[in-house]
């Protein structure tokens, strides 16, 4: 599952390819678990406009101490997002949001050992890969941050010689 990726930073990617406005660039850097990256989520108030908010990549339910809670929490499966105390306070309320991405990494091992390899999409395209998202206060200073995860599905290939 993916543990690290390259974000959409750039604010005229943001906007030609996710309808969002940002306004500053951010240099491209690959995010790793607690980093701060963007994700785009609903405008609060009905609008139904998109917005950019940067959040730590790993979800931060209230019920986190710390930030480094999201080292566990940075994917969520498709089959359990909405039972596992991490993710469904924020699956039920549709807390839900798009997380931009040029590439993400996954590790293959096809060598035995693990290789990491880079995921992307032909022609420069981002990803735009399911979300959810929630604020978290933290208990020591106060001081509030969005979080967010990606949801995946776990695929098992499986193949047969004939």
């Amino acid at each position: 599952m993916c543990s690290n990726y390259d974000p959409v930073s750039r604010a005229d990617r943001l906007l030609s390819f996710f309808g969002v406005v940002r306004e500053r660039d951010e240099p491209t850097a690959t995010i790793f678990p607690t980093g701060l990256a963007p994700f785009i989520r609903l405008a609060e108030g009905g609008s139904g406009n998109r917005q950019v908010e940067d959040g730590a990549f790993g979800l931060l339910p209230y019920f986190a101490k710390e930030l480094a809670f999201g080292r566990r929490t940075y994917n969520a499966r498709t089959e359990t997002v909405a039972t596992l105390p991490s993710f469904r306070d924020a699956w039920r309320r549709s807390q839900r949001c798009i997380v931009p991405a040029e590439s993400i990494f996954e590790p293959s091992y096809e060598t035995g050992k693990a290789v990491r390899w880079r995921i992307f999409q032909p022609g420069d395209v981002p990803m735009g890969i399911a979300g959810i998202y929630t604020k978290w206060r933290d208990t020591e200073s106060g001081q509030e941050l969005f979080s967010f995860t990606m949801i995946l599905e776990v695929v098992t290939v499986t193949s047969t010689v004939h």
